[in-house]
């Protein structure tokens, strides 16, 4: 039961009206009402009920929408807490805005306030400033001037006219932080980044990145060992400037990069007000705690909107990624890899397979150790993720540990560079060893001779003249390669993979001697041409189809008899706008799994 629940149920205030026409009145401040379906007013209600009920001021004491004085009679404080029966002596000022204002707002809120709450208004000792979950406690009395902002923070307000408390969360005490839902996850995410990015502060990617250490600096915090009552780190302190706890946050994200080096390599960069703000969007959330697939819908939504554009190319929407997956059926022991991960959705995907999986074979409450190290030795041991932008690497890292792991074997390289070279960043990455590969590679970037010289130990990258005598290419297409490369590192014979490729592979005489070397080195297993809208909603507008196919083995020839299975569904479960639609990719992957059961002899 929520705190505004309890002050309704207790006759402290009703909700009344029809859905979307809804009024609260509060019936201990002399029966006001307000209407209540506007986001404010929501905050409000439920902050009010919040005083009340955890930090126990009294319900006659608390009232809203109070009369400031020396201003105009329609100007007044939404909360103000009173510290006698007459409600005569303000004790605490609290200005309400809606959830996700922007910091320049927030910070006008903050100056409204300070401005109502200082002697020359209401006297109070305290200025509350409360926008959905971000949160700003200041001291106003005598102690501090009335231009101070920094010294003067508090990291909560006292409870019951008390002293205030160093910290506001606590492990397993009342105040401890809680698991959210998927809206309020995806909110605290987007006011972080607008922090971070600041209409142009810096650049989106390089927001989203400075984000992802302090989420990563927030579950490392979470997952300390701490005994109950001692206090988390990843928030604010009372009295604690922000150059300081910039100090605090800096010694935790040190003390987890040296444990684990592969994650981040670059100190946090990030003005310490700035930092303080962010830390105040997510103080009061436990990552750790919260639903995984709650986590995994609202990180994947905010990309959704993050990676359009600019950034179409290293995000695929999440029903291809998912049918790509079906379709292919990892098992446990695979080593499954993307060598064109982007923010790393198809490594998610195979991982939310197998955590499924999990959970057919595992009871979650009985068998808990069989039922994570099913998965978790999956993520930690069999998955494997190479992109070759640092800041793309380092979202798909993020969005692994926020899944429960799966980042160490994703690095930052240029999959069609030497294998050797991956080799020694790290060795799991060799020819001949993966099982399945899941990938939508870069279309239409062209890789240059001259610039990358590997081209030309590429059998691709090679052509032949007028006289059948052999060539370097100057230039190739970088999905072409791609081909060769998942060629290089399936298992002979059994390695399976899911491509995505523009259509153009697949139909134009141009393309002629790449379609001879898919079919010559691979068994052509599927073809779904996908439609227009596939990948519109992400700025690219290529008509692609997926090819499913399984590495020949070294004597192996191509049968002309060979089955393929074909398919061109025109619903996929979204529109070009985004807007979901109904599907067919799931009856695809049925009607796929009759086709091998008829065409067995041709499947390894």
């Amino acid at each position: 039961m929520s705190f505004l629940e309890r002050a309704i149920r207790d006759g402290y205030a009703y909700i009344s009206g029809v859905e979307n026409k809804q009024k609260i009145t509060y019936i201990t401040s002399d029966s006001h009402i307000e209407n209540y379906n506007e986001p404010e007013e929501k905050v409000r209600a439920e902050f009010w009920a919040e005083l009340i009920y955890k930090y126990e001021y009294p319900v006659n004491r608390v009232k809203v929408e109070v009369v400031v004085p020396d201003r105009l009679p329609t100007n007044r404080a939404d909360i103000v807490i009173f510290s006698d029966d007459e409600c005569k002596r303000p004790y605490a000022v609290v200005e309400c805005k809606r959830e996700g204002v922007t910091d320049a707002e927030f910070t006008q809120a903050i100056e409204q306030g300070v401005g109502n709450a200082t002697w020359v208004k209401l006297r109070a000792e305290y200025v509350v400033i409360v926008a959905g979950s971000t949160r700003r406690v200041l001291d106003v009395s005598d102690k501090f001037g009335v231009l101070e902002r920094e010294q003067n923070i508090l990291a909560d307000l006292p409870k019951a006219y008390g002293k205030p408390q160093e910290f506001r969360f606590y492990k397993g005490m009342q105040n401890d932080i809680q698991a959210v839902d998927r809206e309020d996850l995806i909110t605290a995410i987007k006011k972080c980044h607008n922090t971070l990015w600041g209409g142009g502060r810096l650049s989106p990617p390089t927001a989203f990145g400075e984000l992802c250490k302090l989420i990563f600096v927030k579950i490392s915090d979470e997952q300390k060992p701490r005994k109950n009552g001692e206090p988390y780190q990843f928030q604010i302190k009372t009295h604690e400037p922000s150059s300081k706890l910039a100090e605090r946050i800096n010694a935790l994200y040190d003390e987890q990069k040296t444990k684990d080096p592969e994650v981040f390599t670059e100190s946090i960069k990030v003005d310490d007000r700035v930092l303080r703000t962010v830390v105040s969007h997510l103080e009061a959330i436990n990552l750790s705690k919260t639903d995984l697939d709650v986590k995994g819908v609202a990180f994947e939504q905010f990309m959704d909107g993050f990676f359009k554009g600019d950034f179409g190319q290293y995000f695929t929407p999440r029903p291809i990624i998912e049918f790509c997956v079906k379709m292919m059926k990892p098992e446990q022991d695979w080593n499954v890899l993307d060598p064109a991960c982007g923010s790393g959705g198809f490594l998610l995907h195979a991982l939310d397979y197998m955590r499924k999986q999990a959970d057919e074979y595992f009871d979650k409450e009985a068998q808990p150790v069989e039922y994570f190290n099913y998965w978790h030795d999956f993520a930690e041991k069999h998955l494997y993720g190479i992109e070759i932008n640092d800041e793309i690497a380092r979202v798909a890292k993020m969005n692994m540990i926020v899944h429960d792991d799966g980042h160490t074997n994703v690095i930052s390289y240029d999959a069609l560079d030497n294998i050797e070279k991956m080799y020694d960043h790290n060795k799991g990455f060799t020819e001949n060893r993966f099982d399945l590969i899941l990938t939508n590679p870069p279309f239409g970037s062209t890789i240059n001779k001259l610039e990358k010289p590997y081209l030309s130990s590429y059998i691709l990258g090679k052509t032949k003249d007028a006289k059948g005598r052999e060539k370097d290419r100057p230039r190739q297409n970088s999905e072409v390669l791609f081909i060769e490369r998942i060629w290089d590192f399936l298992k002979p014979g059994t390695g399976k993979a899911a491509i995505v490729l523009p259509d153009g592979i697949l139909t134009n005489s141009s393309s002629q001697y790449v379609r001879d070397f898919i079919l010559e080195k691979f068994q052509l297993l599927a073809v779904v041409s996908l439609p227009q809208c596939a990948f519109a909603h992400f700025g690219a507008g290529v008509k692609a189809s997926i090819i499913f196919v399984r590495k020949r083995k070294a004597d192996e020839k191509p049968d002309e008899n060979e089955p393929i299975f074909m398919a061109a569904p025109e619903l996929i479960g979204y529109d070009a706008t985004g807007r979901k639609t109904d599907t067919q990719l799931d009856e695809i992957v049925i009607k796929f799994e009759e086709f091998q059961k008829d065409a067995t002899p041709f499947f390894a």
